[in-house]
């Protein structure tokens, strides 16, 4: 009997796959797929059923992945990024939204500890040029509501990413206080320290699915082409494909109704100014971390 489901854990060589009708199954990859790509969290696969084991036969086209941490078919990446300890960081928000937009996978803002920062903060103004740009943006600090975030997580498969000690680990808590018990579980039974064992896996969270490895282990935009970059950033997507050329960067061509936008205040200074700094980082072909 053949099924479709979704890989919700990995450990070792052994896949956790949850079926259309909410049952998991403890499977094996079958030899045929190496053929194709190797089985990674969030994957859609189609397995069956034979007398000693249950085995992975498919794996379906992925909409998206990313690399590190491994999980496909990605509905959002939630940006955590606190107000101070670490200190709030339009650059490291921008250079995230990029990464993320460039996987085909939608970014959205989680500032934190917003309780730790003034009325009259200049932050409030950076979080909502953020939301003038069509961003959703979602506030966390000690007594405000997570209501709203966990309206959003709903029904979605989310990674988490941004600065280390931003508070991801807290906001999920407080939003699913089982997942402190999973995760410290999970590290016990793994052993801290161990990195032969791969595993990643989903968690529950808010009625949606968010993997327990998120976040993006470098800055490295050398990959990138900037004419794809370019059509993925959301603040340009209203102006693309009306500039004076068809191959416009949007650096200092003539013609260019973005670099228009910019200067008309339609589009954010601050996001164009660091696309600049990321296609002059891509052209030089150097690594950037």
């Amino acid at each position: 009997m053949k099924q479709q489901g979704r890989i919700i854990k990995i450990i070792s060589n052994q896949y956790e796959v949850l079926d259309e009708q909410g049952n998991r199954h403890l499977c094996v990859a079958m030899g045929k797929l190496r053929k194709q790509y190797a089985p990674v969290v969030g994957d859609i696969v189609t397995i069956e059923h034979f007398s000693d084991q249950i085995g992975i036969q498919k794996i379906q086209k992925r909409k998206n992945e990313l690399k590190r941490p491994a999980i496909a078919n990605v509905d959002q990446a939630i940006i955590v990024m606190s107000c101070k300890d670490p200190d709030f960081s339009t650059t490291l928000i921008d250079r995230l939204i990029f990464q993320i937009a460039y996987a085909n996978i939608t970014p959205i803002l989680c500032i934190t500890k917003l309780d730790l920062i003034r009325e009259d903060d200049p932050i409030h103004q950076e979080i909502e040029d953020y939301r003038k740009s069509g961003y959703q943006v979602y506030e966390s600090g000690k007594g405000y509501a997570t209501e709203e975030l966990c309206a959003a997580l709903k029904g979605k498969i989310s990674v988490l990413t941004g600065q280390s000690g931003a508070g991801k680990s807290s906001l999920l808590n407080r939003i699913e206080p089982d997942f402190k018990l999973q995760t410290q579980e999970i590290s016990k039974a793994l052993g801290r320290g161990k990195h032969t064992t791969r595993h990643c896996e989903l968690h529950e969270v808010a009625q949606g699915w968010v993997g327990d490895t998120p976040g993006f282990s470098s800055m490295d935009f050398s990959y990138m082409d900037v004419m794809t970059l370019q059509e993925c950033i959301p603040d340009f997507k209203d102006y693309l494909y009306s500039c004076k050329f068809n191959d416009c960067i949007h650096i200092n061509e003539p013609g260019c109704k973005i670099q228009e936008a910019v200067q008309a205040g339609k589009i954010s200074k601050i996001r164009y100014e660091h696309y600049k700094e990321i296609v002059a980082m891509i052209k030089s072909g150097k690594p950037k971390y």
